[in-house]
């Protein structure tokens, strides 16, 4: 826990330099003013010089004793502030007036100085309390942040350092509630990642299970239904295997570990090899991919593996969202000194109240999830940390019904 502890000794010596400064002016108006003889002079210096002194070394008992801090309220400090200083003056003057005023009617200034210090004290405490009040609505205010009532806020008034307080204080709290509120929905996201990563790993898993028994226990006789139970298991293996990848990838953002391998290759070669790769998937689906990349776009400064990643899951998103009929093409351009990849899709689009949200972690704004439909949601929030790691940017742009629009760009 940082503790921020005020710097006494500046305080103090900002305090005695007041007082040097005081001293000068004191003496420069007496000679400006008063024309004094050259005795009267040296002693004025004597005896503003031993009264400064004095007062200097009150106030620095006073302040390594810590009597401010052991006040029992703001109150009481100011009061006995107000007292001293007056102490002080009145013994400045009295000492002044009467060693060098000639009439005894001199000290009279010497009464309405307690008269005046007086009412400093009473006139500081009236404006005291004003500011009291401020530091006690600020007080109950953290009481109730406190007790968790995160929608407390206090009214800015004036410009002084209370106001600025205020403001600190009405941030400070909208902060916390942000976070809370964040708090909250990654709770409710990790709890659904539960539930998710449990459906998808049960599934297979039940499906491996019930093979290895029919095999193993020699249910299967024909060669062509075994091998179709083993093309099956290694199915289910697979999707155990790209769940547990991105799981582990994602982690991995989280932690800010994501070790990139940065090398020149070739974004043209690595987008037809993503074109290649769900070209089956999307015949089969009776989808149209496609896909370009302009002249001076390579090379690229890249983790070619893992820029890959980001294309199949931009790609794998698209295909499962696109029904058939529809068109997905993957294009990559160059921008001044950063490239601009696009995958654009004619699929049923995204809602507007789930775009802020489709690049959240464990995110998807279907209710029923399945690894045919889109697993945990895990694959666009890959695609982000990825592309941010690479010192780059992602975004979104969709209508429903007319198709969406995912670009990153990469320096």
């Amino acid at each position: 826990m940082q503790i921020l502890r005020l710097d006494k000794m500046n305080r103090f010596w900002r305090f005695a330099a007041g007082v040097v400064l005081a001293f000068g002016v004191g003496l420069t108006l007496f000679a400006l003013v008063m024309a004094p003889q050259a005795a009267d002079l040296m002693l004025m210096i004597e005896l503003t010089g031993i009264t400064s002194l004095v007062s200097v070394l009150a106030v620095a008992a006073a302040y390594r004793l810590g009597w401010m801090v052991r006040s029992p309220g703001l109150r009481w400090t100011l009061a006995g502030g107000y007292l001293l200083a007056g102490l002080l003056v009145f013994l400045n003057v009295f000492v002044t007036a009467s060693i060098m005023f000639v009439s005894q009617h001199d000290l009279l200034s010497t009464v309405l100085l307690v008269f005046a210090t007086s009412m400093a004290v009473s006139v500081g405490l009236f404006l005291a309390e004003a500011l009291i009040g401020r530091i006690q609505q600020v007080n109950e205010a953290a009481r109730l942040v406190a007790r968790g009532r995160l929608d407390t806020r206090l009214a800015v008034k004036g410009r002084d350092e209370m106001a600025i307080l205020t403001a600190s204080f009405n941030d400070m709290v909208a902060q916390l509630q942000e976070a809370e509120r964040s708090q909250q929905q990654l709770d409710v996201l990790r709890r659904d990642l539960v539930a998710w990563a449990g459906h998808d790993l049960r599934t297979p898993l039940t499906s491996i299970r019930a093979i290895l028994s029919a095999l193993a226990d020699g249910l299967v006789e024909d060669d062509e239904t075994r091998q179709r139970y083993l093309r099956t298991a290694q199915k289910d293996i697979q999707s155990l295997s790209h769940l547990i990848d991105d799981l582990f990838e994602m982690a991995q953002a989280d932690a800010g570990g994501l070790q990139l391998n940065l090398e020149q290759d070739s974004i043209a070669d690595l987008i037809s090899d993503t074109l290649e790769r769900f070209s089956a998937q999307a015949q089969q689906q009776g989808i149209r991919l496609e896909g370009s990349a302009t002249a001076g776009v390579d090379p690229v400064r890249m983790d070619t593996p893992r820029i890959g990643r980001v294309l199949s899951n931009l790609v794998g998103n698209a295909l499962r969202h696109t029904p058939s009929g529809g068109r997905i093409t993957l294009t990559a351009v160059r921008q001044q000194d950063r490239l601009l990849v696009q995958v654009e899709d004619t699929g049923e689009g995204i809602r507007p109240e789930d775009l802020p949200n489709v690049f959240d972690r464990f995110y998807r704004s279907e209710k029923s999830r399945s690894r045919a439909t889109g697993g945990a949601g895990l694959g666009l929030a890959i695609a982000k940390g990825i592309v941010e790691a690479h010192r780059g940017s992602i975004g979104i742009e969709s209508q429903p019904g007319k198709g969406t629009t995912v670009w990153f760009t990469l320096p």
